[in-house]
């Protein structure tokens, strides 16, 4: 299997071939690439989400879908940084395919707000990394120490709240697609892990507008199972986060409602396997 280093990814759209510094392929995965590069201002970062084409479907399917999906991810940006929302910006788009360095290039690129800040699920892998080494932890510390995660999850809560208030449901609510963003100058004088920041969502592309209850419980029912298998020693403050929503969003009594019925589904599913 071909590592990060020795993978060659498609041809980068125009507008992006001749930067200095070049753009920086920082993840890649089945339908996008995401890289760092710069706005225009050659000070500034931004995130650069590109969407190549894909040769083994029809060249018209394979250019409708792509332009949709990229447009749908921008819209649903567009709106909730009208409402409010913490996610980055829209910056440029090109959804026609016509950027790339051959004609056939039909890929599509979205250019957005570089965020600078840890994934969230790198912040409690740490955390819980340090939580397992302290073998003499007293048990001040140790309810201290959960009431910085708690904080961390309530906040958390009400970003994912303020999203469904906006009438935008997720797709893939996982900690790895929520960031903490530390805020400006200041610093947490403790041994253990920062869960000082702002939490913004990235990553949009399964994005959808939405005002149903049932796609808003999946949203955390997704996260919650998210939780549960990445991060077993936070698993128990989950409660924390829907709280923080519970707070921030009016419609929360019945997407939580409908939350025990997807839940209830989901443990049909894993007893029948």
């Amino acid at each position: 299997m071909a590592t990060l280093d020795e993978y060659k990814p498609p041809p980068l759209p125009a507008p992006f071939t001749n930067t200095n510094p070049p753009p920086i392929l920082l993840t890649q995965g089945a339908e996008a690439h995401l890289y760092k590069t710069t706005s225009l201002n050659p000070s500034t970062p931004a995130a650069l989400k590109i969407r190549p084409t894909k040769p083994y479907r029809h060249p018209i399917l394979d250019r409708r879908l792509t332009r949709s999906r990229i447009v749908q991810e921008a819209r649903c940006l567009v709106k909730l940084v009208k409402e409010g929302v913490s996610v980055p910006a829209v910056l440029a788009l090109d959804c026609e395919g016509q950027g790339g360095e051959e004609a056939s290039w039909g890929g599509a690129w979205l250019l957005m707000e570089w965020i600078e800040g840890p994934v969230v699920r790198v912040v409690l892998e740490q955390w819980e990394a340090w939580m397992k080494a302290q073998i003499h932890l007293e048990e001040t510390v140790r309810i201290s120490e959960e009431d910085r995660v708690r904080g961390l999850m309530r906040r958390m809560g009400e970003t994912i709240g303020a999203l469904h208030k906006a009438g935008v449901v997720h797709g893939d609510l996982t900690t790895s697609n929520l960031m903490l963003q530390p805020f400006e100058g200041e610093s947490e004088a403790n041994d253990s892990v920062s869960m000082e920041g702002k939490i913004i969502l990235i990553d949009f592309g399964l994005a959808s507008q939405s005002a149903q209850d049932e796609d808003r419980a999946v949203d955390l029912y997704v996260m919650e199972r998210a939780i549960g298998s990445t991060h077993p020693r936070t698993e128990p403050l989950f409660d924390s986060l829907l709280q923080g929503y519970r707070e921030s969003y009016k419609g929360a009594v019945s997407a939580l409602k409908r939350l025990e019925d997807v839940r209830l589904r989901g443990r049909k599913r894993s007893m029948l396997g």
